[in-house]
């Protein structure tokens, strides 16, 4: 029998070598529980034939371990993922050895991937430092899914020949170097080796834009953008092309269209009357769906419209699946704004009068940032005989409100009081108009004249989130708290901004908005559910320090970088916190206890202001598993994968490997569970659980980085689910 040779990846031959692959699926199964290295070379049912690549034999064995996934094996999730990396080491470097840092750099920028500004800004030492703190080990420690995400989605690649140019831990380190570059010589490399612990253990996690993005020459990471549009022709115009500037940038999009005008208004005096707010909506549509964000969706927005509009019978009907294309805009969401008026008039079964926002437009204003004003000037139009208006109960009004958001579960509530009273911001000098596409957003804009105007502000959020799930105790969170401040702040400095209107409000206000991520693991981890009060004070404790932490952390960067310039609009300037204004009722649910030194921070707070005008912001961030059950009304159980292929609208098969995190699907109808209703999905990347049965006979499923207490050789220890062994006597869920 004639030799066997194997293609090289850099196209030289040589004689195939078992030993060696013996050696790689050993390395890849070692250490780890219930996984054999001979299982993934029988289920590999590798055929070698003369000039084999030995790319394709590292697929193969990815693709065998990947096979051997099941909920009663589900550790090979970790072999994949060492498979996958040792397959990335090998076409990235040309061997298993990863090359020093300063050597990628220099070949990524010449190819064009990376940042020039790398090389021009760190000096050889310091090069040395950066390539001596990456742990490329932590790579063999991901799971395929994770591995697989990085190297479909995030990491540097020529998307056509599907060249990877680096590995995960290059790609961490990077991002924490460049994000500090502009940070004193002297303290920059500390701080972005403590930034790169944390993201790399995966303490903060970061949003894609910044992941697959920081380190490159696109410039633009910022998730979130708030459109302010007012009631002319040019700000129409403006407003589409910023939605069009930034829907290619892949950020979501927030619009206010609650100034333009209704249906039938004068214009130019009576020479024309106005079209109404649907064709300009249609416009706006048209704008958003420009540019693919990835390969099964267009861009995203939500629409704010005030709920006494003249035309908000026929807006909100705007998503439903009744009527003809020419009325309705399904492709965008809507946000409708109430205020304490409106619910008074429902509660006391009154009428609700609407206007058209151009023939009251103190009335407009004064909805957002005055409630005693506003009533004053709401009862006075209504009492006006000249002012076109129409009379409905309220009762009509919010019932078909909450008919169009049960039917399609993308009507959003915004209670425009309640997002002033609460927000950062003094309302009547920086009232908030508007929020963003997930409405979680609370910022002030400016509407845009043109796309050049300076007067006018588009508003940004830069997003992060604080693993609650990776720390033991509240206060181990401080340290990952300042570093998600500082990476994002320094962020704002770095990114290009293609719209001035953004960067200047960036500059003013440079708000963040920094979430928890993990929270339904934490909670398990806990043992406490969503639906019971046993929760209510652990989160109550959690969520106090969290909010310390990243307000002290902007308190200190105001201390040493200066103030934001609008640092003056913020409640913050004064002393004055989120734990000073939210509402008092809660304290019924849980009872409120200082557990911070809020007095000091309120003292330094008024010495040095704050440098971040916002710094919390919850955005959505939790998802189930594939393999996680879901309870329907009938008491059946079916599982999410099963769910999706009944009743959405998409592939499943090919979800993983086209669909961005974060990236949300309908499904084809309303489906009723046990205790909700169920509209969508946001997809967040396959998970694995492990399914454990206790002495008892109960059965509980665990991700693979969930902690149990065991009973290990006579010490009780935490210990992650992947890691657990045969005779761990486990001691506590």
């Amino acid at each position: 029998m004639s030799e066997i040779l194997v293609t090289k990846r850099d196209g030289r031959l040589e004689p195939l070598d078992l030993e060696k692959l013996h050696r790689v699926t050993k390395w890849a199964t070692e250490d780890i529980t219930g996984t054999s290295a001979s299982e993934v070379e029988i289920k590999s049912h590798l055929q070698f034939y003369n000039k084999i690549k030995t790319s394709d034999i590292q697929e193969t064995l990815i693709k065998s371990a990947a096979d051997l996934i099941t909920e009663n094996t589900p550790n090979y999730q970790f072999v994949a993922g060492r498979l996958i990396a040792y397959h990335l080491r090998k076409s990235v470097y040309g061997s298993f050895q990863p090359w020093h840092i300063k050597k990628l750099v220099e070949q990524n920028i010449n190819l064009g991937y990376y940042d020039s500004e790398l090389l021009e800004t760190y000096d050889d030492n310091e090069w040395n430092i950066i390539n001596n703190f990456i742990k490329h080990e932590r790579d063999s420690n991901l799971t395929y899914a994770a591995m697989e995400q990085f190297r479909s989605k995030y990491l540097v690649q020529d998307r056509t020949t599907k060249q990877i140019y680096e590995t995960p831990q290059m790609a961490y380190a990077l991002i924490a170097v460049t994000l500090f570059s502009q940070y004193p010589k002297e303290v920059r490399l500390q701080w972005a080796k403590e930034y790169y612990n944390a993201i790399s253990t995966h303490q903060i996690t970061l949003p894609t834009p910044v992941i697959a993005g920081v380190r490159t020459s696109q410039r633009q990471f910022s998730s979130c953008v708030l459109i302010d549009c007012d009631d002319s022709l040019n700000s129409i115009n403006a407003t589409a092309s910023s939605i069009v500037k930034y829907v290619s940038q892949r950020a979501g999009i927030g619009i206010n269209a609650g100034r333009i005008r209704a249906l039938g208004s004068s214009i130019r005096n009576g020479q024309a009357y106005h079209t109404g707010v649907v064709p300009f909506l249609k416009y706006f549509e048209a704008a958003v769906n420009s540019c693919s964000q990835g390969s099964l969706r267009k861009g995203s927005a939500t629409v704010n419209l005030v709920g006494w509009h003249l035309e908000i019978e026929d807006l909100l009907v705007l998503k439903n699946n009744k009527g003809i294309e020419e009325n309705r805009v399904r492709n965008m969401d809507y946000a409708i704004q109430f205020n304490k008026l409106m619910y008074e008039r429902l509660i006391n079964g009154e009428n609700i009068t609407l206007f058209s926002p151009d023939d009251v437009p103190e009335l407009y204003e004064a909805f957002y940032n005055d409630q005693e004003k506003f009533k004053e000037l709401y009862e006075t139009a209504e009492r006006n005989t000249r002012l076109r208006k129409k009379t409905i109960p309220a009762i009509d009004l919010f019932t078909q409100f909450m008919q169009e958001r049960k039917d399609t579960g993308r009507i959003y509530l915004m209670n425009v009081d309640h997002c002033n009273t609460h927000s950062a911001f003094k309302e009547e000098i920086a009232p908030v108009k508007m929020t963003n596409l997930c409405v979680e957003i609370n910022l002030p804009t400016i509407p845009l004249d043109n796309i050049y105007d300076k007067k006018g502000r588009i508003s940004l959020c830069t997003l992060s989130a604080v693993n609650f799930g990776a720390f033991k105790k509240p206060e181990d969170m401080e340290k990952a708290c300042t570093l998600a401040v500082r990476g994002l702040d320094a962020l704002l400095s770095y990114q290009h901004y293609p719209i001035l209107a953004a960067r200047l409000a960036t500059e003013e206000r440079r708000p963040l908005g920094i979430g928890i991520i993990n929270f339904a693991y934490f909670l398990a981890k806990h043992g406490v559910k969503y639906s019971d009060d046993s929760a209510l004070e652990l989160v109550d404790t959690w969520a106090q320090h969290w909010s310390y932490y990243l307000i002290k952390a902007s308190a200190d960067l105001a201390r040493d970088f200066g103030a934001c310039t609008k640092n003056n609009e913020t409640k913050y300037g004064d002393g004055i916190l989120p734990i000073d204004t939210y509402k008092k009722d809660i304290d019924q649910i849980v009872p409120h206890r200082d557990l911070m030194d809020w007095d000091g921070l309120r003292n330094q707070l008024k010495e040095t202001g704050i440098r971040n005008s916002t710094l919390m912001a919850l955005m959505p961030s939790e998802c189930q598993s594939l393999n996680n059950q879901i309870t329907l009304k009938d008491g059946s159980n079916i599982y999410l994968d099963d769910f999706i292929k009944a009743y959405g609208n998409i592939d499943i098969d090919k979800v993983h490997d086209d669909m961005m995190i974060g990236q949300r699907f309908q499904f084809l109808k309303p489906v009723e569970l046990a205790n909700s209703i169920a509209y969508e999905c946001y997809y967040n990347g396959p998970q694995e659980m492990t399914e454990i049965e206790f002495e008892d006979g109960t059965v509980y499923r665990f991700t693979e980085n969930h902690k149990l207490l065991v009973n290990r050789n006579g010490m009780e220890v935490w210990v992650e689910v992947r890691d657990l062994r045969e005779n761990d006597d486990i001691v506590s869920k």
